[in-house]
């Protein structure tokens, strides 16, 4: 996956699409980006390059006017980003107004430049409940309260549930845009809870490495909580083959993997690698290298249930201070070797 490890903000509209009222409220002027403002945006915008539920997404050949609007600033078609942010909002504000299920807030456009290229990222900033003081004069005393507003914007310590980073176009490239799009598990919600890709964006998601590395790791652990249940030397060997691959391998090929691990028991294999694939991945999965050494930086495990251990990779791996024994039985024994000084939390 291409991540994008350089943000600079050059222009910012805020508008407000508040679905009880007939019309959006459209501003007609750019965000005053202070110091503080910028950073607001910046803390935003990173947590969302980083976010692992970020993926890639390509325009469908429809007419869509988000993309044809875009590509027009992107290839400096229109200059003016304020023009190009209130089509934007007017065009999503119609669809709120069609779907009462879809939450009110502010939309966020902003014209980005970052180490893949130009970008206009979308941010649908939907309002979350705050409280602040009120001050009141009464019988010349003074009266401090706590009251609620239903109108304050996610602070830049909470994640944004959907957003949009669209590129200019390149028919060739895999992919023209990355989406956010985060879905409440209300079954209320359930109608039209992909207005945001389907309808507003036009758009269809495109597997990334990164989704296939997650998907694959986390279907390989759920087979193995499954079906290896009384050998922990079995399911140690199991999860040190899957890391020695990941690490070592730009391609995995689950009938291959399967073959090494189960050599011996034919059934086994067959449905290890039948699991797999059924969680919607081909036989050959690209490796996300990123994403992997970000996982492996840590090891968590939880013992019987009873016991948790957290432990860097490094240490893991240094027979000096940590190692693992099989007992011949099934169980194994995991020693924690020549401390030195340790605290209760």
């Amino acid at each position: 996956m291409e991540y994008i490890n350089e943000i600079n903000i050059n222009q910012a509209i805020i508008h407000i699409l508040d679905s009880n009222g007939e019309d959006p409220i459209l501003n007609e002027y750019s965000l005053e980006l202070s110091e503080d403002i910028y950073t607001f945006l910046y803390k935003h915008l990173e947590k969302c390059f980083k976010d692992e539920e970020l993926k890639y997404g390509k325009f469908n050949l429809e007419r869509n006017i988000v993309k044809e609007v875009v590509q027009d600033y992107l290839n400096g078609v229109d200059n003016d980003l304020i023009n190009l942010s209130k089509e934007l909002a007017r065009q999503l504000f119609i669809i709120m107004k069609a779907n009462v299920n879809i939450p009110s807030g502010d939309l966020i456009i902003v014209s980005l430049t970052t180490d893949q290229g130009p970008m206009i990222g979308i941010l649908k900033m939907d309002y979350v409940k705050n409280f602040t003081h009120e001050i009141q004069f009464i019988d010349q005393k003074i009266g401090i309260g706590i009251v609620p507003q239903s109108a304050g914007l996610p602070g830049s310590g909470q994640k944004i549930q959907k957003a949009a980073f669209i590129k200019p176009i390149n028919e060739e490239d895999r992919y023209n845009l990355m989406i956010l799009d985060k879905q409440k598990s209300s079954k209320e919600d359930e109608y039209g809870a992909n207005y945001f890709i389907n309808t507003f964006l036009g758009a269809s998601i495109v597997t990334n490495e990164r989704d296939m590395t997650r998907t694959f790791v986390k279907a390989a652990e759920n087979w193995t909580r499954k079906n290896i249940t009384e050998d922990a030397g079995k399911a140690e060997e199991i999860r040190t083959a899957i890391k020695a691959k990941l690490k070592e391998e730009d391609t995995i090929n689950i009938d291959e993997l399967s073959a090494e691990i189960f050599n011996e028991h034919p059934q086994i294999k067959e449905d290890f690698s039948s699991y797999i694939k059924q969680q919607g991945l081909n036989e050959e999965v690209a490796v996300d290298k990123t994403w992997v050494e970000k996982k492996m930086k840590r090891v968590r495990l939880n013992i019987d249930k009873r016991i948790d251990l957290y432990i860097n990779e490094d240490t893991y791996h240094d027979s000096s201070k940590f190692e693992i024994q099989r007992n011949g039985d099934g169980t194994i024994n995991l020693i924690v070797k020549n401390v030195i000084n340790y605290i209760e939390k």
